[in-house]
């Protein structure tokens, strides 16, 4: 079986996010990036399935400038064989290349690559989207499984324990499927130095997203970033008049 992971560069989550003084956007200057945690959680549970016998290979797949081969080199030090950058100089961040075309990219590569499964993050935490899995789902016409917390490949099928408001719901999805993981789904290593170094010889393809038919050409636009507002200090109120008196007049909640 093959495992197509994709994995996207973003912000560091330890990073304080500073908003540009004009609002346009996140000030990327000197913030230290790092791969999506989400994306970290996807090609951990892939390197699980290939150390048990369950897959034969591991792609791993970003969008981005040269910049982003880190990310993919990380991957093949957890346990990727090999990676594929599209690159652009397109932002990949807020504004930047948008999910659908991601999920067309991923969708040109998998018809290329033919993978038996694909394990993605549910959403980066740059923008949140959490759309990619789902729109790319839908264009290959495959099973998905969103937001994963315990995947169990059984009999050429694959079990996806999913958490929803009610508990936890069950899906068995036949093969080739699209999975998206969620934080509980496993814990993921950090990558040692020696499969660092060996992850500098795996071999990293580069394309541009005209030899995949996709077009980055935003069709959105962000009017305005901002930070959100700062959160005053509580209080204290004498009985629980005052705490619905102040809910209706002040905070207007109820």
């Amino acid at each position: 079986m093959k495992i197509l992971v994709p994995v996207k560069r973003a912000v560091d989550y330890n990073v304080k996010i500073r908003v540009k003084p004009d609002q346009s956007g996140i000030d990327l200057a000197n913030v230290k990036m790092s791969m999506n945690p989400f994306d970290e959680i996807a090609i951990e549970e892939a390197t699980r399935l290939k150390e048990a016998g369950k897959a034969a290979e591991i792609v791993v797949v970003t969008i981005g400038s040269d910049k982003a081969q880190d990310v993919l080199r990380t991957a093949m030090a957890i346990g990727a064989d090999r990676g594929i950058l599209v690159q652009t100089d397109a932002p990949t961040d807020l504004g930047g290349v948008e999910p659908l075309a991601v999920a067309k990219t991923l969708k040109a590569l998998i018809d290329q690559e033919k993978p038996d499964l694909v394990i993605m993050g549910k959403q980066s935490i740059d923008d949140d989207s959490n759309q990619t899995g789902q729109m790319l789902s839908a264009l290959l016409g495959w099973p998905q499984g969103t937001f994963a917390s315990k995947i169990e490949l059984t009999g050429g099928k694959i079990n996806v324990t999913r958490e929803v408001d009610g508990g936890l719901e069950t899906l068995s999805l036949s093969l080739p499927a699209v999975i998206t993981t969620d934080l509980r789904l496993n814990e993921p290593r950090y990558a040692s130095l020696p499969n660092i170094m060996k992850a500098k010889k795996k071999d990293l393809a580069i394309m541009k997203p005209e030899d995949l038919g996709v077009s980055y050409t935003p069709r959105l636009k962000i009017l305005k970033v901002e930070e959100p507002p700062k959160r005053t200090g509580g209080g204290k109120v004498a009985s629980v008049d005052e705490l619905i008196d102040k809910l209706k007049n002040e905070a207007k909640v109820i």
